[in-house]
C-alpha cells in the first residue's frame, strides 16, 4: 500500500482529476482516491474523454473515499482493480446495501457524518451531502450519501454528489480546495446537483481558496453523443467563468491533469 509516496505527478499537494468523480488527492505523502472508475465503461454509459486511468499511483493509493452507493461512484469493477491492502471508506450500511463490496478486497471503513479517520499525515472526515445515497432508484434510504473533507497540510473538500444544504458552511469551511460537481452524465440534472451557478454558491459559501470542477465531461449514455454535447463539454468552463466573476479562484482541468496548491 501506498505506492504513490513516489509519485511525480500528484505531488507535493494538489489533485489529478481523473474523470467524472474521480481524483487522486495528495496531502503530507499520502493520496486519496475518490470514486474510482477506472474503465472505459459504466453500464449503460462509456467514457468520451480522458484515457483509462493505470497507473500504480491509481492502483495503490493510501486510501479509497466513496461518496454513495450510485454505479458511477460505486464502481465494483474498478474497486476490483485497486490493491487488496488498501482500505475503503464507505458510507454506513453500504456492505449491507451492497453485499459485492465485501468481496472487492480492501479493509472496509463505515462512517457517518462527522467521524473522522486518519490515513497517513491526513485525516478524513465524513460531511454531509445532499443526494439519493441509494444504490437503485426505489429501496430504503438506508445508506446516506456523503462528502469527505481531506485535511493535512491542506484542507481539501471532495463534495461527492450534492446540491447545497443549509449547513453547508458549518460543517465545510475555509478550505484550501475544493473538488465541487458541476454537470453529471447526460442531458439532464436531477435533483441532488449542482449546475455551474449552484456549484458557484457553494464555493462562497464555505470560503474555498481554490475549486477544481469535476463530475462532468467524461461519462455519457451510449447512442447519446449528440444530444445537447453542451451539457458533455461546457460546465466545467461555465463555472470557471462564473467563479472568476465573483473573485473565485478556479482551475478547469483536462481528465489526468493536474492542480498543485503552492506550499506555505
Amino acid at each position: 500500500m501506498g505506492g504513490a509516496e513516489d509519485d511525480p505527478v500528484c505531488a507535493p499537494s494538489g489533485v489529478r482529476w481523473l474523470g467524472h468523480a474521480s481524483t487522486l488527492i495528495r496531502d503530507a505523502g499520502t493520496t486519496v482516491l475518490t470514486d474510482p472508475v477506472l474503465t472505459s465503461r459504466v453500464v449503460h454509459l462509456r467514457r468520451r474523454r480522458g484515457r483509462t486511468p493505470d497507473d500504480p499511483a491509481v492502483r495503490s493509493p493510501d486510501v479509497v473515499v466513496l461518496s454513495h452507493l450510485h454505479a458511477d461512484h460505486t464502481h465494483l469493477p474498478s474497486l476490483r482493480m485497486i490493491a487488496d491492502d488498501v482500505p475503503i471508506v464507505v458510507p454506513r450500511h453500504a456492505p449491507d446495501a451492497v453485499p459485492a463490496l465485501r468481496e472487492v478486497g480492501g479493509r472496509l471503513i463505515e462512517v457517518t457524518s462527522g467521524d473522522e479517520i486518519p490515513i497517513g499525515r491526513v485525516t478524513i472526515r465524513a460531511v454531509p451531502a445532499d443526494h439519493d445515497g441509494r444504490r437503485w432508484r426505489r429501496g430504503p434510504h438506508a445508506c446516506a450519501a456523503l462528502g469527505y473533507v481531506v485535511t493535512g497540510d491542506a484542507t481539501t473538500y471532495f463534495a461527492g454528489d450534492t446540491d447545497i444544504y443549509p449547513d453547508l458552511a458549518e460543517w465545510v469551511g475555509d478550505v484550501d480546495l475544493a473538488l465541487l460537481p458541476v454537470g453529471g452524465w447526460g442531458p439532464t440534472l436531477g435533483a441532488g446537483h449542482m449546475d455551474p451557478g449552484r456549484a458557484v454558491v457553494a464555493a462562497e459559501e464555505i470560503g474555498a481558496g481554490h475549486v477544481v470542477p469535476v463530475h462532468f465531461g467524461t461519462l455519457w449514455p451510449i447512442g447519446l453523443g449528440r444530444v445537447r454535447p453542451d451539457r458533455f463539454f461546457a460546465p466545467g468552463g461555465e463555472f470557471v467563468d462564473r467563479a472568476r466573476a465573483r473573485d473565485i479562484m478556479a482551475t478547469e482541468l483536462e481528465p489526468g491533469g493536474v492542480l498543485e496548491l503552492p506550499s506555505e
